[in-house]
């Protein structure tokens, strides 16, 4: 397998931290350098060995890169390939951990059209509430899926490069169109995450929230912890991914008018149906199934 010389991390915490860090425990890098804006984190970074060496010029870091991951959230993803377009390599291999693909694509066809060959986005399944490089950790993608979209004009070799790669760091790698991982994505991540910020806002809106938190417990915390994600990523999913996700918020909204049904109709045995069929179905998805972690 192809090692690298030179990786840049553009965005330097959970996603991008994790990946350099596999990497290196697979002896796949020589080289890594931390860019971002926050000081602190990329010195954190320095002292965790995530990086070996730390930036604040995306531009300058990239220049002798063979490869480029980009893990910011969206929103800012766009700034940055303008930034550092001129500054490739003719063969460097510029790769994403964005959560929402479609409009990703977009970016990579706008600001990266010479190298649209060596440009793989990509999403690895391993999300958490905790970020920064401090939150970076060796063993985050073993038996984790990470999903590649490629673009048409992405070469079939670079393709398999990035494939390598992450299979070194122990993740199931799989490939589908960017318009698949979308909806997908809006059903299973991006609408629970707004559904929880809704319900806790919902409680906040209360005229005894701070009544109702104090009692809050482990039912509570299971359902909102995911309510503590970092709003501007969140804010920028909504958005790039909207026309899935307003698909999806509808059909919850008719699940909870469905369920107001039920319950003002004092429909004992329809109620039973309606949490049945939804408890057996996460007590079969919960069980564990061969090559699944």
């Amino acid at each position: 397998m192809q090692a690298v010389k030179k990786l840049v991390l553009l965005g330097t915490g959970l996603i991008s931290g994790s990946f350099a860090l596999a990497l290196k425990r697979a002896r796949l890098v020589e080289h890594v350098v931390g860019v971002g804006r926050n000081l602190d984190n990329l010195q954190r970074a320095l002292d965790l060995n995530v990086v070996d060496s730390i930036s604040d010029d995306a531009a300058h870091a990239v220049v002798g890169a063979d490869l480029v991951f980009i893990g910011t959230p969206v929103g800012q993803m766009g700034r940055l390939m303008q930034q550092i377009a001129p500054h490739l390599s003719a063969e460097c291999i510029v790769t994403d951990g964005g959560s929402t693909k479609q409009d990703v694509a977009a970016l990579y066809q706008a600001y990266l059209p010479q190298q649209l060959a060596y440009c793989v986005p990509g999403h690895p399944i391993a999300g958490s509430d905790l970020s920064g490089a401090a939150a970076a950790q060796f063993g985050l993608y073993e038996g984790r899926r990470v999903v590649l979209t490629p673009l048409p004009e992405s070469d079939a070799a670079v393709i398999e490069r990035v494939r390598n790669w992450w299979l070194a760091c122990g993740a199931q790698v799989y490939q589908m169109s960017a318009l698949a991982h979308d909806e997908i994505f809006s059903s299973v991540s991006h609408v629970p995450h707004l559904l929880s910020f809704a319900y806790m806002n919902s409680v906040l809106d209360r005229y005894n929230a701070a009544e109702c938190l104090d009692f809050a417990a482990s039912g509570f915390r299971d359902f909102t912890r995911i309510a503590g994600s970092h709003p501007d990523m969140w804010r920028d999913i909504a958005l790039a991914n909207q026309s899935a996700i307003l698909n999806d918020l509808r059909a919850n909204q008719q699940q909870l008018q469905a369920l107001i049904d039920l319950v003002e109709s004092s429909d004992g045995v329809a109620l039973t149906n309606y949490i049945q069929r939804a408890s057996s179905a996460r007590i079969e998805w919960g069980k564990p199934l061969k090559g699944k972690k």
